[in-house]
């Protein structure tokens, strides 16, 4: 996945600003694909000039509203259907956890409990962020509430695996 596709899909949805896509992806993808102000609004004008966007609207103080084009559709299409995802993952945690035989075992435990209660905390923020978005039957909702229940499913399995290897030291 890119930034260029997140972006694409949310605007997929409808217009917005480089403003409201900030805001969008804080309410939404920030845990599935996070991305900075700077890499959003840089996004943007690469796929304007790609032709994948256009500007819809121009406000006051330089505010642009940016909408998908059908070549923007195709490529989003394209992505979602015809490409393979990465499967690729890399995890500074589990590469910390292959080279725990370096420090005592103390310090080896006690980063697997630090990392379970990080997990239970980053558990806890997405259950707040569930209960704070108003879920309809609009597309967004649907599939932002099955990619939300992965993150709730993973971060729980995750403080579960830390808590099991910690009581393997």
């Amino acid at each position: 996945m890119s930034l260029r596709h997140a972006v694409l899909g949310l605007l997929a949805e409808r217009p917005a600003s480089g403003y409201d896509l900030m805001k969008r992806f804080e309410s939404s993808l920030s845990n599935v694909w996070p991305a900075t102000q700077s890499q959003v609004y840089g996004e943007l004008g690469k796929l304007a000039t790609a032709g994948l966007l256009t500007v819809a609207a121009e406000g006051p103080r330089g505010r642009k509203e940016y909408a998908i084009t059908e070549e923007g559709r195709a490529e989003l299409h394209h992505w979602l259907i015809e490409t393979e995802p990465e499967r690729f993952r890399r995890s500074e945690v589990l590469l910390r956890v292959f080279f725990l035989g370096s420090v005592s075992r103390f310090e080896a435990h006690t980063y697997l409990e630090l990392e379970a209660a990080r997990s239970d905390r980053f558990h806890e923020a997405l259950k707040d962020l569930e209960g704070s978005v108003e879920w309809g039957d609009d597309q967004m909702s649907v599939y932002g509430r099955l990619a939300l229940e992965y993150g709730l499913r993973q971060t729980a399995m995750q403080a579960e695996w830390a808590r099991w290897a910690a009581r393997q030291i």
